[in-house]
């Protein structure tokens, strides 16, 4: 656990974006949600990564990464006690599990993903 499980990249031009790696690396990437998310997938010889390509808030183009942890809650306590900052509180991932978004003590912003047992 507590590996890099799933990354998003914001950008100005969703579609621009989705047929440049769709074209480059097959990747299938299909529309998830009424939020303008588009979710990638991946997978060759059974290594499955994911993905999302959105629209970026500000227009800045950005990727994200995601960190998958084992309790959600002990993650971002351990986030605020070494310099870190939530940024966005946990949400529910309907079907998938939890996630919430930190700045590092650089500003450097990631997620934390806790999955659903129960989704499985």
């Amino acid at each position: 656990m507590n590996r890099i499980a799933h990354f998003e990249m914001q950008v100005s031009n969703t579609e621009k974006t989705i047929e440049f790696y769709k074209n480059i690396f097959g990747w299938k990437i299909e529309p998830f949600g009424d939020f303008g998310y588009n979710f990638i997938t991946t997978d060759e010889d059974g290594v499955e990564v994911t993905g999302g390509i959105l629209p970026s808030p500000d227009g800045q183009a950005r990727i994200i990464n995601t960190i998958e942890v084992n309790n959600l809650e002990e993650s971002l306590e351990k986030v605020q006690e070494n310099g870190g900052e939530t940024i966005y509180p946990k949400m529910a991932l309907p079907g998938r599990g939890f996630v919430a978004y930190c700045l590092g003590p650089e500003g450097l912003l990631f997620g934390l993903f806790q999955p659903d047992k129960n989704a499985q």
